[in-house]
């Protein structure tokens, strides 16, 4: 490569130009990726402590939460709703029922990105209520994935599909989270 040819303006007329992009171009050397075989296998272990860590967190057995799915990044949660643990007055689900369940979920979601966190802020809108002998479903995703914090939004859906909830968080990282 002769001085100049083929690099970038800064480069360009400098007599050092073309060692340096020269040493720059074939010294790179890309992120190791992983393999879908070591991914998927890191997940499976993630997502058997997870099933041990909250089998025994005695709020989420209370309220009968359990684990559907994770992926990094994103969560599926699940909650049968029971009028004796989840009812209101009303005889329909409890919004702090409701809440519990999106915050947890986008904690799992906090926990796939590798991070210990801790809720500063999350707000809900609920649109329908769940009733007795309904199941709701918190999908939880990233959408700011942080050195301090992470934003997570986490939408509630009854069986057939209907949103009755839509949830956002902002989560403070405390510490890491390892699988290992």
């Amino acid at each position: 490569m002769t001085a100049g040819q083929g690099l970038p303006p800064f480069f360009a007329g400098q007599e050092w130009g073309a060692s340096l992009a020269y040493i720059i171009i074939h010294t790179y050397e890309p992120e190791v990726s992983i393999t879908e075989e070591v991914a998927s296998s890191r997940l499976a272990r993630l997502k058997q402590q997870l099933l041990k860590l909250y089998d025994s967190n005695p709020y989420v057995g209370v309220l009968r939460m359990k684990l559907e799915d994770i992926q990094i990044g994103a969560a599926t949660l699940s909650m049968p709703v029971i009028q004796e643990i989840h009812g209101n007055l009303y005889g329909m689900a409890h919004g702090g029922a409701s809440a519990s369940l999106a915050d947890t979920a986008m904690g799992v979601v906090c926990v796939t990105l590798g991070k210990r966190v801790v809720t500063l802020e999350m707000n809900i809108n609920y649109l329908y209520s769940a009733t007795p002998g309904d199941t709701i479903t918190a999908f939880a995703k990233a959408i700011h994935d942080g050195q301090h914090t992470l934003v997570v939004e986490a939408e509630l859906k009854d069986a057939a599909g209907r949103l009755l909830a839509k949830a956002r968080g902002t989560f403070f990282v405390i510490g890491s989270f390892d699988c290992e």
